[in-house]
């Protein structure tokens, strides 16, 4: 087998997705911390850890703007050696088209075209792809609400959404992906020879996922992954173990309670705020959409944040959830996202840990806490990270995808909050 790579790279769209796909390198035992756009430089330093996945904050940007940050990026964290993963959103929203396009050109002009494998399904959220299109708990991606409600794309047909954007493709069916060891590698081969930019494959279990893995990895020099936190953990699995995982740093004594943060309108996310509600563990603070739209000139901002406040500092597990808007205008998802960080800025003294639903929510919440940066430790469930907070304050941290997990995803993900806290 070639080398392989001993640091990897990981450029994600929205800071859940840079968790998902680098957690899996940190249950290998291999040191793994998440930074995001605007606050990367913090994830530098002499000593870079084997695993880096920054957010590139492009989900919500138009396709010029998200590609021109993939790249520069990528010129300022990729080189020689390192192995690379670009994270897309396993339904296609954002850009992931327009960025994949950018890496390639940017990797053919620094001298180092590589074919990239795109492989997005990720069977234990549901998420597969069957003859070249992406499918949600096995019905077509594009008969489902979260695509009526968010898509960047015609359609789901991975082929023809790479040849819009001018890239040569080739389909890698499932009997291509389960022919044998050889028969994959040799056909990956050839479309490296071929000079292909891509190819898309297909996979409905985690075995087709680990195939593809195997069969890829000995090529990290000739290809990258893009992809969800599936073929991501494929290929962690494909790695020797750490030999001596780093030990986690010690948390402060806990001064507050947990925060949870619902700022995502899938129905996974609300389902489990519910279920948390009818639980009784928690108290609820409902943020009317026109609230966050207004701002501090609302005439309830105040109060509420007070009593955000109030409740954190008495030790009282507190969710914080935006109220259900038919009518939002999802591109204003990063200033809804800002001003409920401002509006819990406030609470910051309170906040003993952290679970978060929705990229955008979590970046902007942490970053107004002074955070530049996450060190993972374990997951959860699948596609739910654990880690502790980089920069001025050490927190336990949890985020979620908002359309990952079940009804009891945040009672889970607070039992095990509190059993790190000690509380």
């Amino acid at each position: 087998m070639a080398a392989l790579p001993p640091r990897w790279l990981i450029l994600a769209d929205d800071l859940t997705g840079a968790a998902d796909c680098a957690i899996a390198f940190a249950r290998r035992g291999l040191a793994a911390s998440v930074g995001w756009h605007g606050a990367a430089e913090g994830q530098g330093g002499a000593t870079p850890p084997a695993i880096l996945a920054i957010d590139a904050d492009s989900r919500r940007l138009d396709p010029g703007a998200a590609a021109s940050r993939h790249v520069a990026l990528l010129a300022a964290h990729h080189g020689a050696g390192v192995g690379l993963i670009k994270k897309i959103d396993s339904t296609l929203r954002g850009q992931p088209a327009a960025e994949l396009a950018a890496t390639c050109a940017a990797l053919r002009q620094a001298g180092q075209p590589r074919l990239a494998i795109v492989a997005p399904a990720f069977p234990a959220t549901g998420r597969t792809t069957e003859a070249g299109s992406i499918r949600l708990q096995g019905t077509a991606l594009e008969t489902t609400p979260l695509w009526a409600r968010d898509h960047s794309y015609d359609t789901a047909h991975l082929p023809g959404v790479l040849q819009g954007v001018g890239l040569t493709a080739r389909h890698f069916s499932l009997t291509v992906i389960r022919s044998g060891p050889a028969a994959l590698a040799t056909a990956l081969q050839q479309a490296i020879a071929e000079g292909l930019d891509a190819v898309v494959c297909d996979a409905v279990e985690a075995a087709d996922l680990d195939r593809l893995a195997a069969a890829s990895l000995p090529l990290a020099e000739e290809v990258f992954w893009v992809g969800s936190g599936g073929i991501a953990a494929a290929l962690a699995a494909t790695l020797p173990p750490a030999a001596e995982a780093a030990a986690p740093p010690v948390l402060p004594p806990a001064q507050g309670g947990v925060l949870v943060v619902v700022g995502s309108v899938a129905e996974a996310s609300r389902a489990a705020a519910a279920r948390l509600v009818a639980s009784g563990t928690a108290t609820r603070f409902g943020v009317p959409p026109a609230l966050l739209r207004a701002g501090d000139r609302h005439p309830g901002w105040g109060a509420l944040a007070a009593g955000i406040a109030d409740s954190l500092a008495q030790k009282r597990d507190t969710l914080v959830e935006i109220d259900a808007d038919p009518a939002a205008d999802l591109s204003q998802g990063a200033i809804l996202a800002e001003r409920l960080a401002a509006l819990l800025a406030p609470a910051a003294p309170g906040i003993a840990g952290l679970f978060a639903t929705g990229g955008e929510t979590a970046c902007a919440l942490l970053t107004h806490l002074g955070v530049h940066g996450i060190r993972l430790l374990e997951e959860v469930e699948p596609g739910v990270p654990l880690g502790i907070t980089e920069g001025a304050r050490a927190i336990p941290v949890m985020t979620k995808a908002g359309a990952f997990g079940h009804e009891g995803t945040i009672l889970n993900s607070l039992s095990r909050l509190h059993a790190l806290l000690g509380a």
